[in-house]
């Protein structure tokens, strides 16, 4: 069967057992951040289990292995002159704490109550599952897409590790530009801000940089019976404590505005003219989304979070450095440099040094008026038919990153619908995935490559 013929989208019926080849992905501990304790087998083990669950793309497909930890899969499709389509995902997890009560094991893989639990249900072997899922079945009804496809799986994108990097420049290198690359990101949600009615497929069209600083100084040490007026401790503390969260000026993004215009259309009485409002003043929703705080205060600024502090020996000897670590999230068109400009001037102090861990810049802003939006807002249609499509600006981090610097239609959503409880499970306890919402985010990759 090609694309052009009839469309297997919904007459296809998928093989059953979806939810326990999560549960066995589950049961690999591929947790990128103890790499050092585990070794490289639990990931070893993982991609054997790939093929063992599914024969046919790697029969069909070829596969490469691009650094220890990246696969990148081709299956070439009616048109290779056309640009491709690049299906992403990650398959190793964050640590578990092992003083948190899980209900069940994390990485027992149980099935029960209509979920499947564990470590990566949501994040990221669940909207993973459902992409090899929707790729084996069309190959099994014969399907040849309309275009090339390309799956591109990571092994280290909790630790920032270099696998879809490589994979990205792979791309680079080779001249090709993708035509649409989806990641993980957003997903089905209900009620995405207060006041709007209805379900939402919240889509990121951009993401904000993920940049860590260190402040560090230098004292002189001694005993602590004499201290100086200012500690090496203290400078350090006085210097995070200058870093608040206005720290950075708030500024709306186009994004965030088509956002509000969404929701304005689809709201009623005093909520319609709010939204309505905020749309049509980019300035105004940067005063109101910063009073609100939290996740709608930082789609419209760079945050400010210190995470690490060091500095000392013992108790009673004044430490001869200190340091603390600062994670940002650079909101959409600003810079590293630019950041980093602006805390020396908060923090005013030249014997602070500012030193750059780790710079990530911001994405740029992808279309929302392009074939490539309106292709997830179809899918959406049919594997989520209450949900409307809406963009959206993403906090976090994904390895789409690497792409969206040379591939303008990048965008981040998992075809899941997550209530805010089970949204509060990644990279927390008890995470888990309802069965039904892998039926669906199957349908949604199987629609979206259909239809390329």
């Amino acid at each position: 069967m090609t694309a052009n013929e009839a469309s297997p989208a919904l007459s296809l019926t998928p093989r059953r057992g979806a939810a326990e080849r999560l549960s066995r992905m589950i049961q690999v501990p591929t947790v990128s951040a103890e790499m050092e304790q585990r070794g490289v087998e639990p990931f070893e083990r993982f991609v054997a289990l790939l093929e063992e669950l599914y024969p046919l793309i790697h029969t069909t497909l070829s596969r490469e292995q691009i650094t220890d930890l990246g696969l990148l899969f081709h299956w070439r499709g009616i048109d290779s002159h056309q640009d491709p389509a690049v299906l992403m995902a990650h398959f190793d997890v964050v640590p578990v704490d092992e003083s948190d009560t899980w209900k069940y094991p994390p990485f027992e893989g149980r099935i029960t109550d209509g979920y499947v639990h564990g470590r990566g249900a949501l994040d990221d072997k669940g909207p993973l599952l459902v992409t090899l899922e929707a790729v084996e079945n069309l190959l099994a009804a014969g399907f040849t897409p309309a275009r090339d496809v390309y799956l591109s799986l990571g092994g280290n994108e909790e630790t920032f590790g270099d696998a879809a990097e490589a994979i990205a420049k792979t791309f680079e290198d080779r001249r090709i530009t993708p035509w649409i690359v989806l990641d993980e990101g957003g997903a089905v949600v209900d009620a995405p801000l207060p006041l709007v009615r209805g379900v939402s497929a919240m889509v990121g069209v951009g993401e904000k940089g993920a940049t860590t600083v260190q402040l560090s100084t230098r004292g002189d040490g001694g005993h602590a019976s004499a201290p100086p007026t200012l500690t090496a401790v203290g400078r350090i503390s006085r210097a995070v404590q200058r870093l608040t969260p206005s720290t950075f000026p708030a500024r709306t993004p186009a994004a965030v505005t088509r956002m509000l215009s969404d929701f304005a259309a689809r709201s009623r009485g005093p909520a319609r003219l709010l939204y309505r409002a905020l749309a049509a003043s980019p300035w105004l929703t940067a005063r109101v989304f910063t009073s609100l705080g939290g996740e709608p205060a930082a789609m419209v600024r760079t945050t400010v979070a210190p995470t690490m502090f060091s500095g000392g020996t013992a108790a009673n000897v004044l430490p001869s450095q200190a340091s603390a670590t600062i994670n940002l999230r650079i909101a959409l068109g600003e810079s590293v440099q630019s950041t980093v400009r602006r805390i020396r001037r908060r923090v005013k102090d030249r014997r602070v040094i500012v030193t750059v861990l780790e710079g990530g810049e911001p994405s740029p802003e992808s279309a929302t008026d392009n074939e490539q939006f309106a292709l997830i807002a179809q899918a959406v249609g049919i594997s989520h038919p209450a949900a409307h499509t809406t963009p959206y600006v993403m906090m976090a981090a994904t390895d789409s990153r690497h792409f969206h610097r040379f591939a303008p239609a990048t965008y981040r959503f998992a075809p899941l619908a997550m209530s805010a409880e089970l949204r509060a499970t990644i990279h927390g306890v008890d995470e888990r995935v309802s069965i039904s919402e892998l039926e669906r985010g199957e349908l949604f990759h199987r629609t979206l490559i259909e239809n390329l």
